[in-house]
């Protein structure tokens, strides 16, 4: 439990009382690579930096953390790694925390964090696209239209990722693969008419009642 309050200004008072936190735990493999990959690049990074003489003062603790270090004029620096410094490390790859004042179950807790996931690197790529951070776009009405198809389709992506871990399709499909499947189906429309889709085969259209969609009609 941990002591909780609010302020309230529309009130003029402060809410206060117990929450309760749930800390989860999970291990992923995928992460332990990412993490042996990331930190093997940071040693070598941190000994060439020993090894040049080019030390930088934010490194300071990394040196003498995961290094034994001697310098003599005639053989220069010395740079030997502290094994037991660099295995305790290791011991901690892959594995990372949620913590939620809501959500007790750990796998609710991290497929909601993983469909957050999803969409901040989305609206991340949707702010490189449109260059929001000088808003280079012909009108401000330009920027809100773009703005609002983007969030339309990230609902969308929310919702499909949903559906996939909850009828089991990443066991078949990444994300990526099931929307390359759906991609290839044509459609056609001309001024006044009606939109018509071409063929859909039996494989895409069992893909659209796993995602708990209405198959388009065809042509």
């Amino acid at each position: 439990d941990w002591e909780y309050s609010q302020k309230r200004p529309y009130k003029g008072d402060v809410i206060e009382g117990k929450r309760r936190m749930y800390l989860h735990l999970y291990f992923s493999g995928e992460k332990a690579l990412e993490h042996e990959n990331r930190f093997n690049a940071l040693l070598d990074r941190l000994e060439a930096e020993l090894v040049s003489g080019n030390r930088k003062a934010e490194h300071e603790k990394q040196y003498a953390k995961y290094f034994e270090i001697t310098s003599t004029p005639k053989r220069g620096t010395k740079v030997t790694p502290k094994q037991e410094a660099i295995t305790q490390a290791e011991k901690d790859y892959g594995f990372f925390a949620l913590i939620s004042n809501e959500i007790k179950d750990p796998i609710a807790a991290l497929d909601l964090y993983r469909n957050k996931d999803i969409v901040e690197k989305a609206f991340g790529n949707l702010k490189e696209r449109l260059n929001l951070r000088r808003t280079a776009v012909s009108s401000e009405s330009s920027l809100e239209g773009k703005l609002f198809v983007q969030f339309i389709a990230l609902i969308y992506l929310s919702y499909i990722k949903k559906q996939m871990s909850e009828k089991g399709l990443y066991k078949n499909y990444t994300m990526q693969e099931l929307l390359d499947e759906l991609d290839v189906i044509e459609a056609f429309e001309n001024p006044g008419s009606a939109v018509r889709v071409g063929e859909i085969t039996k494989k895409q259209s069992q893909l659209y009642n796993t995602l708990g969609v209405v198959p388009p009609t065809t042509l």
